[in-house]
């Protein structure tokens, strides 16, 4: 319908002069198009890609780390995995993103279970402590073992960790950067390995009695949520400083725990 408004004649021909012109969508192409389900993730330690092995297809990147132990330990195989996008563009500005194109009506198995693979409401109750213990001084201690930032930069920056602040996780919480006496207002938070070295210690020690010689932790007849949580953090701290790791080396049931999940997880990839 004809607008009954019109636009002055000096104004029309002004406008004439940038006309707007509409053109037909251009189709994408992909040069590596997804035939499978495929996981982006944050690149591995090596990433050469090497047909013939799969030594370096996890990430290096803890958040992505744990969605490859879940996917794998529920059984699903065959996987693809990519690197090649920056966090940036992946779904809310972070990775893992999982692409399923093509996985129809796969059964992961669980869905029914109450208490999520755990042997009872009980068992399923001490999860969450552990998980907390994972992410709380367990994470901390990881993310503090990366390699030093500029001494400038990190006057400037609080510590955090996926986008959540390391204070938070903490018990009991960190001191601030300035102190009593300071004539600068409290900021940010005061964190150093080292003030946490006693509370990691002491989670990895649990970490280990907990376990004991079962083949799952909680003694869960199938590998749980906290498996591949533990299983992610136990990798990395194994390729963290010095300091870090040999609270994980000196436990000779973690080591194996570890090596035998590790060949399960990297079995379920393959490199797109």
């Amino acid at each position: 319908m004809a607008s009954v408004f019109s636009l002055p004649e000096p104004l029309q021909r002004f406008l004439s002069k940038f006309p707007l012109h509409t053109y037909p969508p251009i189709p994408v192409t992909s040069i590596r198009p997804l035939q499978k389900p495929t996981l982006w993730i944050a690149p591995p330690r090596t990433t050469a890609v090497d047909q013939t092995s799969i030594s370096d297809i996890l990430s290096t990147d803890v958040e992505c780390l744990k969605w490859q132990a879940y996917i794998a330990l529920r059984g699903l195989t065959s996987i693809a995995v990519r690197w090649d996008i920056s966090p940036e563009g992946g779904i809310d500005g972070r990775l893992p993103c999982l692409h399923t194109p093509a996985f129809g009506d796969a059964n992961i198995g669980g869905g029914n279970d109450p208490f999520n693979g755990y042997g009872d409401e009980t068992l399923k109750n001490e999860s969450h402590a552990w998980v907390a213990l994972l992410e709380g001084v367990v994470h901390a201690a990881l993310t503090l073992s990366e390699p030093p930032q500029p001494a400038l930069s990190q006057i400037f920056r609080t510590a955090t960790a996926r986008g959540r602040a390391l204070a938070a996780t903490l018990s009991p919480p960190p001191a601030p950067l300035t102190g009593l006496s300071s004539i600068l207002p409290s900021y940010g938070t005061n964190i150093t390995l080292s003030s946490i070295q006693g509370q990691y210690a002491e989670a990895i020690a649990s970490l280990s009695e907990r376990l004991g010689t079962d083949r799952w932790f909680l003694g869960s007849e199938n590998p749980t949520a906290l498996d591949a949580l533990a299983f992610a953090y136990l990798h990395s701290l194994l390729y963290s400083i010095d300091g870090t790791r040999i609270e994980v080396t000196r436990r000779v049931n973690l080591i194996a725990w570890e090596r035998r999940v590790r060949t399960q997880v990297e079995a379920a990839f393959t490199v797109a």
